[in-house]
């Protein structure tokens, strides 16, 4: 979390660019400066493409005039980065101190404080909140006098509540202070909040104080732990001095369900991770000064911490914090969220894309879309047809589509069609360009590098990068055997990745989710591309099959208009995979679905849907992040009539 309470001594941001950044004015290139302007001077640099490799080549003199260009320090760095993959060891801008609000905050202050920093899109559709910055720094500087007054020091973990699992991610962060709101709202429901985190607490012993704040006007039973936020910040000072934090001092983490079904605490520090989420968000949405970013992620993922707070107000954006869902009050809430607060950049999932589609393209059409210039898809690769009709129907043909890869791992986006000249190709549902600093790899089975134009293999990352994860909290030795372990000098992804000749990447998936039929290997994104117009969206996974080892199984959604029979339907989505792939990749189940189980943040939960299938109801493991439990239960019930 940000910290203010001392020094406000600050450096200039581009007083040591000549000294570690190798600049040299006579050799600006306008097509440098026009994706990456702080990058101009660097030597023999005269385009994207050599841009990309002095990033690797010269990584230090990369990273450093970032830094001393985008970030605002509050005493100089040492060593531009201290890093090995082999024993994960990973450390940017060593010796360097600065503040994060700083960075968001008070330098937007200085020169725009009226500027509209967030706007709260509530629930409740026309009752968003426009907050300055101005505004935001003083809600800061009361917050940080609050937590200051009560006990809260630096080093001390703060929980903000999210998600159900409450109890277990406490105890394992340690923390001593947990903020919350009485009542959640989404979609129309109440979600109380307060009683979670008061059952969770309970069990905590740690915890000595909540601060709660009142989202809804239903009143809460306070106990003696408790402190009302707003009431008690009321009292606090409009300042609060920052603190000079250490660029390697932990800034948050993340808890994300690992495949064992124990989450795992990601953590990310201050200096590094704002550098990243900062070029990126500039870069890859194309942000420029006046822009209304809309990330419509929820804030406690990944993608809401990048690119709804971070990214946007290190770079003075004003950007969306959206709290309801794509159909409440009906199918319309984005496209009319993006007529009414003229959004410039909108960043959407796959899953909520192809929910969307299912409704028709009578509610985009109903809203003026004008004003978006960039689209954006994140969580997972998005199929060609849903990308089709985002960049058609959505964006009327006009809009580019940076469909992006990233984890919660790499702490912003690695891989993007963006940044590049502005008429280069895109190519429909796939990520294509790495961004400048990332060296993705593609490994075979034997640890081998494919250094072939056109392979396929594991997705590894060969550079360190300063966005990156430091470690899993308490168990830095689980990081390396995730991380570190598997290819040794590597950074490894998890997912697989194709690469075609002309050095574009297409993610495959998890490297869990292949299936083995008869010893075809086969993605299963291969095979959830393959699905007939009555398809608004699909899930395959592999079960076991005592005669080809592994078998197909398809769960599908289907278009809210869909007017076909389940056996017309079945024929044609063997038919289109049998066509496209090969007979062997046929599904042998296809299950039709009402939805499918996801996590808040969109992705399709499949390890539960194995665990169905396989009938090992017992080993669903981790379910806290699911959207809505029930659905479980529906797949279920569902399997158990497709299979018998």
């Amino acid at each position: 979390m940000w910290l203010r309470c001392t020094s406000r001594r600050l450096l200039t941001p581009f007083n040591r660019a000549l000294k570690h950044g190798r600049l040299n004015a006579s050799s600006w290139s306008g097509k440098v400066a026009a994706v990456m302007p702080e990058a101009a001077g660097f030597q023999g640099v005269t385009d994207r493409a050599t841009l990309q490799e002095f990033s690797h080549a010269h990584s230090d003199s990369f990273w450093a005039a970032m830094a001393n260009h985008r970030l605002t320090w509050t005493s100089a760095y040492d060593t531009v980065q201290d890093c090995d993959l082999r024993r994960g060891k990973v450390k940017w801008f060593v010796g360097g101190k600065l503040n994060v609000s700083v960075n968001c905050l008070d330098r937007h202050v200085l020169t725009c404080p009226d500027r509209v920093a967030l706007i709260w899109e509530r629930d409740e559709p026309g009752a968003e909140v426009k907050v300055t910055y101005r505004e935001l720094l003083e809600m800061t500087c009361r917050l940080g006098n609050l937590l200051r007054r009560r006990g809260v020091k630096k080093g001390d973990c703060v929980t903000i509540y999210i998600s159900d699992a409450l109890a277990e991610r406490i105890r394992d962060a340690n923390s001593s202070t947990v903020i919350t709101v009485n009542q959640g709202v989404r979609g129309g429901k109440m979600i109380d909040l307060k009683k979670t985190v008061d059952a969770a607490v309970d069990t905590c012993p740690n915890v000595r104080q909540v601060f709660v704040a009142m989202r809804t006007e239903t009143p809460v039973v306070m106990k003696d732990r408790d402190v009302a936020m707003e009431e008690e910040m009321a009292h606090e000072e409009a300042v609060c001095e920052p603190a000079a934090m250490d660029s390697e001092d932990v800034l948050f983490m993340l808890y994300t369900s690992g495949s064992t079904g124990k989450p795992k605490g990601l953590v990310h520090t201050q200096a590094g991770y704002l550098l990243y989420a900062s070029l990126t968000h500039k870069y890859v949405f194309d942000y420029h000064d006046g822009d209304v970013f809309g990330c419509v992620a929820d804030i406690g993922w990944i993608t809401g911490h990048s690119y709804c707070v971070y990214g946007p107000l290190a770079n003075g954006a004003t950007t969306v914090l959206f709290e309801s869902t794509p159909i409440y009050p009906d199918p319309g809430r984005y496209w009319e969220t993006v007529q009414r607060l003229q959004i410039n950049q909108f960043y959407g999932a796959p899953t909520a894309i192809r929910l969307l589609l299912k409704y028709g393209d009578q509610w985009v059409h109903k809203y003026d879309r004008s004003s978006l210039k960039t689209l954006g898809s994140v969580g997972e690769p998005i199929n060609t047809e849903a990308w089709e009709w985002y960049h058609k129907v959505v964006g009327d043909g006009r809009c580019p589509i940076v469909d992006t890869w990233w984890q919660t791992e790499t702490g912003g986006i690695c891989i993007a069609p963006r940044p590049s000249d502005p008429d280069a190709e895109i190519v429909p549902g796939m990520a294509m360009r790495p961004f400048f600093g990332i060296k993705p790899v593609l490994v075979d089975n034997e640890g081998e590098e494919l250094t072939s134009k056109s392979a396929s293999g594991a997705l590894c990352i060969a550079q360190p990068w300063p966005g990156m994860a430091r470690t899993i909290h308490n168990n830095h030795q689980r990081f390396i055997e995730t991380y570190c372990q598997p290819f040794p000098g590597y950074f490894f992804t998890g997912d697989g990745a194709s690469r075609t000749e002309e050095g574009y990447y297409q993610i495959t998936g998890r490297l869990d989710d292949v299936i083995n039929v008869s010893g075809h290997r086969i993605g299963t994104a291969e095979i959830e591309d393959n699905h007939c117009s009555a398809v608004a969206e699909s899930a395959v996974i592999g079960y076991t099959h005592d005669i080809k080892g592994q078998g197909v199984y398809a769960f599908v959604v289907l278009k809210k208009e869909a007017d076909i029979t389940e056996p017309e339907l079945r024929q044609q989505l063997k038919d289109s995979v049998s066509k496209s792939i090969a007979k062997y990749a046929s599904p042998d189940y296809i299950q039709i679905a009402q939805r499918l189980p996801k996590t808040r943040s969109g992705k399709i939960m499949r390890r539960v849907l194995r665990n169905v299938v396989e009938r090992d109801l017992e080993g669903l493991g981790d379910l806290s992040t699911l959207d809505d439990p029930t659905a479980v239960q529906e797949i279920i019930q569902g399997h158990q009539a497709t299979t018998n």
